[in-house]
């Protein structure tokens, strides 16, 4: 199957490292890109994000003729649809998804399709989407019978992309059983995990059931976070305590949720289904809640500074991403706050290690701001940030951690 040409729409977060996976497995492979300059950046061998290995798959893949990018698609024999699936405004308090982007890849490989050809949907969706694609391509004329359509979500946690690409089973979900075969082969060509077979809707329903499962996880360690507070009881000590248990294992607080998946994945399920939905959209509300709860924290903090010192407080707030070690802020809660902070009577040094520069802030190096600061914010439990905490002296700095850094 090797000898297959691959064509990658959405050169992000996944469909890059699928791209380049794909080309050191010996597909000849086109990556499809709506903006120029990451194409530009890609066809040089390099790459606009973080990922551990990822730099040296790219530079491989590329300096072997394997992989070429692009700003339109191509003839090719499988097709992956890789492109962002976010939120649009809310009805009736809830966010919408958006699928315009899928439709738009959609429609842009519609000329390109022949007889036996692979189209495959990776970007996570409502369930339907997987359907909504097929209707749209038979709109266009295509004949949807002589090719064969599934879904088939990726599984990766930023940081283990490259490894987890390989490492993780994944789920078919065909339009036909013809459509879950011939797809399952192509994943078993390079996924070392077991390739499951489903259809469509219940392969789109996993992925949604898989991160609003870890939703409602973090919402419970978050709103213990909020009662212990609230009673004077250090929560970490709690849930060391706790975990102590044989069948429990309640996971760390944090400001909230972030990223592309856990933070936006369960509203596709909630928007489809509000009525019987009801635990998902309580956890959602608990973690968009305990955001919220960290921001009014800081502004009492400040304010006291600002009483207490006779002048604006200066503000350290470490870390934008929305986990540790990432260069990814879609949907963080780090960011979130620390732009609310910036609203605030307060002198503000940002710190993101993993980020080059910011359209809002102006970026500070973590021990400057650690000298400089009168409040110390952890948000973000980055590797540079616990080298920090280990050598530093805390003593006359307010310090406020949200991430377990202490």
């Amino acid at each position: 199957m090797q000898n297959k040409t691959v064509c990658v729409i959405g050169l992000g977060y996944i469909g890059l490292p699928t791209a380049a996976l794909l080309a050191g497995k010996g597909y000849q492979v086109i990556g499809v890109d709506v903006n120029p300059k990451t194409v530009e950046i890609i066809n040089k061998g390099q790459i606009h994000i973080v990922e551990p290995d990822l730099d040296a798959f790219v530079r491989s893949a590329v300096s072997s003729g394997k992989l070429k990018a692009q700003t339109e698609p191509a003839h090719a024999d499988i097709f992956m649809v890789c492109v962002p699936t976010p939120l649009l405004e809310k009805q009736d308090g809830i966010p919408q998804p958006d699928i315009s982007y899928v439709e738009s890849a959609v429609k842009s490989i519609a000329p390109y399709l022949k007889s036996g050809n692979l189209i495959i949907l990776e970007s996570t969706s409502p369930v339907g989407t997987t359907a909504a694609m097929t209707q749209v391509l038979s709109g266009l004329g295509v004949d949807v019978s002589k090719i064969h359509i599934a879904y088939c979500p990726e599984r990766v946690l930023p940081g283990k992309i490259m490894t987890e690409l390989v490492e993780n089973d994944r789920v078919v979900g065909g339009m036909t059983t013809g459509a879950s075969e011939a797809i399952s082969e192509f994943y078993k060509s390079f996924v070392r995990g077991e390739v499951i077979q489903t259809n469509a809707p219940t392969a789109e329903m996993c992925k949604l059931a898989e991160n609003s499962y870890r939703d409602v996880n973090i919402a419970y360690a978050n709103e213990l976070s909020l009662i212990c507070a609230n009673a004077n009881i250090n929560v970490t000590k709690l849930i060391e305590l706790a975990n102590r248990h044989p069948r429990v294992n309640i996971l760390t607080p944090g400001v909230g949720v972030g990223g592309h998946c856990i933070a936006v994945d369960p509203w596709f399920v909630v928007a489809k289904d509000p009525h019987n939905a009801r635990l998902i959209h309580t956890a959602r509300t608990v973690n968009d809640g305990k955001t919220e709860w960290v921001i009014a924290q800081i502004a009492d903090q400040i304010n006291t500074l600002k009483s207490s010192l006779q002048r604006k407080p200066t503000v350290a707030c470490f870390g934008l991403a929305f986990k540790p070690d990432i260069d990814d802020l879609r949907e963080s809660p780090a960011l979130l706050v620390a732009e609310k902070i910036s609203a605030m009577d307060c002198e503000l040094l940002v710190v993101e290690p993993n980020i080059e520069g910011h359209a809002s802030f102006t970026l500070c190096n973590p021990a400057k701001a650690y000298d400089s600061a009168d409040l110390l914010i952890f948000l973000v439990k980055h590797r540079q940030f616990i080298d920090l905490v280990k050598h530093a002296d805390l003593s006359g700095k307010t310090v406020l951690d949200y991430c377990g850094i202490l």
